[in-house]
């Protein structure tokens, strides 16, 4: 059983309802005594039935921003505004002014005192900003500069958005990425973190759904018109880790 001051980490839920459901069910999620958000949690086909899964988790639960976010926000605010993709200012016409307002609060980083851990700051993609990448194999001095402004006594840094789990050490700290929820690349299933007190004071998780069920699920409860075609890109298929590598490698300055 999972000792009730760990805390766990999901990020990058992208609006995956049925993937969601599938971590909270996790007997070391429900037992979690902090549950932190990374960002990037409605932009996807089920925005308010995701909202409304991470409202349920209520005080336990740390929200912070992340680039999904941010867009929302500003389509909601004016459907002229530029967005990386379709899905996102369709999720934004779903959401209510107070939920955006909600989500304009949230801030970019937090910092918690972990048990085996000590001070830990979370962040969505970089503590300094929210779409720079950050990879496994990103090369030192590249952890050197995304992290240079990082506090002394912080040992430790998780974000998410490359949607691919990764812990390194890089210059005396251990970085973790939990990999996504919703969207996860290299490996099918539902990824996320744990944190906290034990042998492991960082396990990387896995959870499996029935992503068939899912993807059918999302056809028929989502009215983004193309909802079926989005599941089956991003939650039937997974991209390879190699592929996301490809794709993300020359954002990362190499």
């Amino acid at each position: 059983m999972t000792d009730t001051a760990a805390v766990a980490v999901l990020s990058d839920i992208h609006g995956v309802a049925p993937a969601l459901e599938a971590v909270l069910s996790e007997p070391d999620v429900r037992a979690a005594r902090t549950v932190v958000l990374t960002g990037d949690l409605l932009s996807g086909p089920l925005p308010r039935e995701t909202l409304d899964l991470l409202r349920g988790l209520g005080d336990r639960a740390v929200w912070l921003a992340g680039n999904g976010e941010r867009e929302l926000i500003a389509s909601h605010r004016d459907h002229r505004a530029p967005a990386p993709d379709a899905i996102t200012p369709w999720a934004a016409r779903q959401l209510s002014p107070a939920d955006i307002e909600r989500l304009d609060a949230l801030p970019a980083t937090v910092t918690l005192d972990v048990p085996g851990l000590g001070a830990v700051l979370f962040c969505h993609a970089t503590p300094r900003d929210d779409t720079e990448v950050l990879l496994a194999d990103s090369r030192p001095e590249r952890f050197a500069e995304v992290l240079a402004g990082v506090a002394d006594g912080v040992r430790t840094v998780v974000c998410g958005h490359t949607h691919m789990p990764f812990v390194r050490i890089a210059h005396g700290r251990l970085v973790v990425n939990p990999g996504s929820v919703g969207m996860p690349y290299g490996r099918p299933g539902a990824h996320w973190a744990l944190l906290g007190p034990g042998g492991d004071a960082v396990a990387l998780r896995r959870t499996g759904y029935d992503r068939d069920a899912a993807c059918a699920r999302i056809a028929r409860e989502s009215g983004f018109p193309g909802a079926a075609r989005w599941a089956e890109m991003y939650v039937r298929h997974t991209h390879t880790a190699e592929e996301a590598l490809a794709a993300f490698g020359p954002l990362d300055g190499r």
